[in-house]
């Protein structure tokens, strides 16, 4: 799939159009792959389908296998006679406004969880039980942990020692007495699955295959860890004796404390990383390409005393390397993931990529610095590499051109030409389309020609990330059209 020219875009699922507040697996997603189509468009890229985390984070997950309740069609329920209908309530159509959206929709489910013990056919009580008992190896663990987390005050391991230990006999009483808690969780997560699944096969219908996201770390507070916690670097008291993070760098003189538990390696490596291959196998159920987040930490990982409050005193540990890959590939076959290896990525890192075979990725904003040599400029593009204008990460790249050094201004215009001053988005995409990367993702902003306001993240940044929805009335016939024509003219069409 990532071996011949293929071009595709960048947009998560909470920034689909929608009346409900944020973007679900409605209408409004099949619309889009219907707009891919139109514009010569073959791999829809999104973020983590997890549920989002502190600062409604996709990348800082309760839960590795389990999917955003806030990507349920709500329509879906009302239809399926579970759910009243609803009026619409004056939701932003352009940000995310979680703090409103995300109790109304979990409102929404309750309902409709109860219209469903009310009103369901004997074939939809089937379906969710298949799919419970298909799904417990994770599924059980994570309703425990959902209904015990809205019982208990703060992260896991201040629960009552018996939950938190995971007594055997204390966990039997849960189950025992909250039968409906816990199908509650159950229930959403099989709607999710349903959703999820006909969406997929509609956008593989219409030749559009899926690009997802698998953050390498987890959060510390989330059924994984909770479940297998020998499987992390863990004190008695099961919290982290050190975190995750990256080391000082030109951009941070105190580095990135992530503060996520880390690995232990060896101890995961007894049990065939049983894990990690659930983990993947899952993912690979629901998406068709897998972009491999921090790719380097499987080389080594930069370790932080948990003690610390930057990432100055940390040092590097070695990962799992090669032997990790070659386990899952073994069991689950080859592989189509993106190692993203971008940031401080050491010859070691290239090694291990190269002998994995994934394609890396490659960013056109980050070209335009360090002269003729610099591994981002066009010309200097590999076939098996994955080429973006920019990530979630980045700027906007309207926003970039706005805000870049003179010196990269300077760059851009003798490489790319006078255009870039007047159409840097479409110059940038231009330009990539025509290397010899295999595969170009665009983030959907930038197709749009949007400026800084409407970036997805910014790194370290706590509040205000993740918002940014679109509207279909900002959008015309022109930006699918000019991006059919390009990809005709570069051979990207399927």
């Amino acid at each position: 799939m990532l071996s011949r020219r293929t071009s595709g875009v960048l947009l998560h699922i909470t920034s689909l159009p929608g009346p409900h507040g944020s973007g679900d697996f409605g209408v409004g997603a099949r619309h889009f792959v219907d707009w891919l189509v139109s514009a010569g468009q073959s791999l829809w890229q999104i973020l983590p389908l997890s549920p989002a985390g502190p600062g409604n984070s996709p990348y800082q997950s309760v839960s590795a296998f389990a999917g955003s309740p806030l990507l349920v069609d709500l329509e879906d329920l009302v239809q399926m006679g579970w759910l009243p209908w609803m009026p619409t309530q004056g939701f932003d159509h352009h940000r995310c406004d979680f703090e409103r959206v995300a109790p109304w929709r979990m409102a929404s489910l309750r309902k409709a969880w109860d219209g469903f013990n009310l009103r369901a056919t004997p074939e939809s009580r089937a379906a969710l039980a298949d799919f419970c008992t298909e799904h417990a190896h994770w599924l059980d663990d994570y309703a425990l942990f959902m209904v015990l987390s809205e019982r208990h005050v703060g992260s896991w391991p201040q629960w009552p020692a018996p939950l938190a230990r995971r007594d055997a006999q204390a966990l039997d009483e849960v189950r025992q007495q909250s039968p409906k808690a816990l199908g509650f969780w159950q229930f959403v997560q099989w709607r999710f699955w349903v959703q999820w699944q006909a969406l997929r096969g509609y956008a593989h219908s219409r030749g559009v295959q899926i690009v997802g996201d698998a953050p390498i770390f987890v959060a510390h507070h989330s059924a994984d860890v909770w479940a297998h916690a020998g499987q992390f670097l863990l004190d008695d008291d099961f919290e982290p004796q050190v975190v995750a993070g990256v080391p000082p760098d030109y951009f941070s003189a105190t580095g990135q404390r992530w503060g996520n538990p880390l690995y232990n390696w060896p101890a995961m490596a007894q049990n065939g990383y049983r894990w990690w291959k659930d983990r993947v196998a899952h993912l690979f159920k629901q998406v068709d390409v897998v972009r491999l987040d921090h790719f380097r930490g499987f080389e080594a990982h930069w370790e932080i005393p948990a003690s610390e409050p930057t990432a100055v005193a940390g040092q590097w540990q070695t990962g799992p390397g090669l032997p990790f890959f070659a386990e899952l590939q073994q069991e689950l076959g080859p592989l189509a993931i993106i190692a993203e290896d971008l940031g401080l990525i050491t010859p070691e890192v290239n090694a291990l990529r190269e002998a994995c075979g994934y394609p890396g990725m490659r960013i056109l904003q980050f070209a335009f610095g360090g002269g003729p040599g610099n591994p981002y400029l066009p010309h200097n593009l590999e076939p098996n590499c994955v080429a973006y204008t920019g990530t979630h990460d980045n700027d906007t790249t309207l926003g970039w051109w706005r805000t870049a050094s003179s010196h990269d201004k300077a760059t851009a215009r003798a490489y790319l030409g006078p255009a870039v001053d007047t159409e840097p988005h479409w110059t940038l995409i231009h330009a990539l389309s025509q290397t010899v990367a295999h595969t170009v993702v665009l983030p959907f902003q930038d197709v749009l020609g949007l400026d800084g306001k409407h970036r997805m993240n910014t790194p370290g940044q706590a509040t205000g990330c993740w918002e940014w929805r679109f509207d279909w009335r900002q959008i015309d016939h022109r930006p699918a059209e000019r991006l059919l024509a390009m990809v005709r003219a570069h051979g990207r069409i399927p």
